[in-house]
């Protein structure tokens, strides 16, 4: 625990070179020029704060309240923005200070705090709307956080990282106020220099509202794509990885007989755990009622973990088919170990559609119980493990991308077999540009849901549509029943979705065996054609007779737009939207 806080300390402290800082950095300046002497104190002490507790409790908070993660976002734009109007019109600031010597004087009437409490303001807003360049150690706690897993451990770790990021600020501001007050030329124009930061807040306000500030990351890691790429290096060690793997409840890795779930390229990582399926196989040889690793050693094994429901699962298909066409009668093995995301996904039949859907043609077994995934410390979906001819894992990647280098290293370990493979690597890219995260519509993982009413979990009650909707949010209309992986509309029943996508996608299935569903689809307040509609929707509308993940929009670029669903009968059940 104390390695991980130290380093955690550590790390928010090297935050401060990091591109992800450049977007807040004229608010913290701000600092130096305004307020009182109080208000540097008073900026970071609101964001050491907020940025702790939101970091750890705001998936909670979204879930439980019902509150929107873009409304309160949106709310600190506006404070911001009302902070930086208040240092271009005096009686805006002379209000404010009102306001805030009123509350210090009650709060400690001895003491003068000049500047602080409307610093602490300003950093409270700072701390919900600063997104870090994270490294392992915070990532993971995030992680802990998204599934409400939050311990004493993780409370530490994210204090300890905020308090590392905010000294430096601290040193920025009062850095600041010396050099302006032993300045003659900038002490004598204090009027104007405020004015000046004042728009300067006021344009990072309406920047941050318009998502600016991250094309400007994006433009500037283009501009020099190097910078930043070591900052967390020093969290990438033996000794952090396995207190992580403790936070997280995993055993620690032993590299003597354990992979590791990262990207690394033909090192020895240890021995391949074998293969634990809970479930059936599915594409066996004939003769053959399951295979083991023992038994294919001498062969290269590639061992995908994936669900078919997961849409960057899907989209890395293609490739495994091309690899597995192009390399099987070399020695690759490619085994797909499906590990469900939703109880459905565990059925037999279901697996085997969806294994004829994609046209797979490999060994696939079901780990239904995660204990092949528990095995191998593997923590998404979609994941990759090459496995050499002496049952050494050699290569790991999670996630979608890296083709061409996965390719490579699938040649270089079938050559260490002695076979000669001089194919052309030449692999499709596929963009992604889904700027709306996945949207999970079970009361267990369910965020950004606008409706004003609470959830009354797996009981059917009546929910309404805001006035609004937020990006990235989505609302109830009609009677629904949620339960924890899904929600279940009655007839008549409307879900609107506000996304920024190219694609989107959404799990379903049937409520009633034997029984199909239909949904209308409407776009921007039109019902979609077929110059929009995805490879699942008919004349506007989509036969829901499966359990798998429908297709609904293809746009020819990614934009800001409306989905509206009509549930025209009560036998549809969804789960879960992604994006492309």
């Amino acid at each position: 625990m104390l390695l991980l806080i130290a380093f955690a300390f550590i790390a928010g402290i090297v935050t401060i070179l990091s591109p992800c800082i450049l977007p807040i950095l004229p608010i913290i300046l701000s600092g130096s020029v305004t307020g009182g002497k109080q208000k540097p104190l008073g900026i970071v002490t609101g964001f050491i704060t907020s940025f702790t507790f939101f970091t750890l409790f705001l998936s909670t908070l979204v879930r439980v309240l019902g509150i929107s993660a873009d409304a309160l976002r949106v709310f600190s734009i506006v404070l911001i923005f009302f902070f930086g109007l208040s240092l271009l019109i005096p009686q805006v600031q002379a209000f404010i200070e009102r306001i805030f010597s009123s509350i210090s004087s009650k709060l400690s009437p001895k003491q003068s705090k000049e500047g602080f409490f409307s610093g602490v303001v300003v950093g409270l807003s700072l701390g919900l709307l600063w997104t870090p360049c994270v490294g392992p150690i915070l990532a993971s706690v995030i992680s802990l956080a998204l599934t409400g897993s939050v311990t004493s451990t993780a409370f530490f770790i994210t204090l300890a990282y905020s308090l590392g990021t905010a000294l430096p600020m601290l040193l920025i501001t009062y850095t600041g106020r010396t050099v302006f007050q032993k300045v003659p030329g900038l002490l004598a124009n204090t009027k104007k220099i405020q004015q000046v930061f004042g728009v300067i807040m006021m344009a990072t306000a309406i920047g941050l509202f318009f998502d600016i500030d991250r094309k400007f990351q994006i433009y500037f890691l283009q501009t020099f794509p190097q910078y930043g790429t070591g900052l967390t290096k020093f969290e990438d060690n033996n000794a952090v990885k396995n207190q992580l793997d403790k936070l997280q409840g995993i055993e620690p890795t032993d590299p003597k007989n354990m992979g590791m779930p990262t990207f690394q390229m033909l090192n020895e990582l240890g021995n391949a755990p074998e293969i634990i399926p809970t479930g059936e196989w599915h594409n066996l040889p004939d003769g053959k009622s399951q295979l083991t690793l023992a038994e294919l050693k001498g062969k290269v094994v590639l061992l995908d973990f994936w669900t078919y429901s997961c849409i960057n699962c899907i989209r890395t298909m293609p490739y495994l088919r091309a690899w597995h066409e192009k390399y099987a009668d070399d020695g690759l093995v490619i085994l797909g170990a499906h590990a469900p995301e939703f109880e459905f996904e565990k059925s037999s039949k279901n697996v085997r559609e969806a294994i004829e859907d994609f046209e797979i043609h490999y060994p696939v077994f079901q780990d239904n119980d995660f204990k092949t995934w528990k095995a191998y410390k593997n923590r998404a979906w979609p994941a990759k493990y090459l496995i050499d001819k002496n049952g050494k894992i050699r290569y790991t990647h999670i996630g979608e991308g890296d083709y061409d280098e996965t390719e490579k290293a699938i040649q270089l370990l079938l050559k260490e077999t002695g076979k000669t493979v001089e194919y052309e690597i030449n692999n499709p890219t596929y963009d992604i540009t889904s700027r709306t995260p996945e949207l999970y519509l079970g009361y267990s993982r369910m965020e950004y849901l606008a409706s004003p009413e609470r959830v009354d979990a797996n009981n059917k009650a009546t929910y309404t549509k805001p006035s609004s909707l937020d990006r990235n949010s989505f609302s109830y209309d009609g009677m629904w029943n949620i339960g924890p992986e899904q929600s279940s509309p009655s007839k008549g029943a409307v879900l609107e979705l506000n996304f920024e996508a190219t694609e989107v996608f959404l799990v379903m299935r049937p409520k009633n065996e034997g029984q199909s569903g239909n949904v209308r689809v409407s776009l921007d307040e039109l019902m979609v054609n077929e110059n929009f509609a995805g490879k699942d929707v008919m004349a506007s509308e989509v036969n829901i007779d499966s359990d798998r993940l429908y297709k609904l929009i293809k746009l020819d670029k990614a934009g800001n737009h409306f989905l509206k669903l009509e549930f025209l009968d009560d036998n549809v059940e969804i789960f879960a939207f992604t994006f492309g």
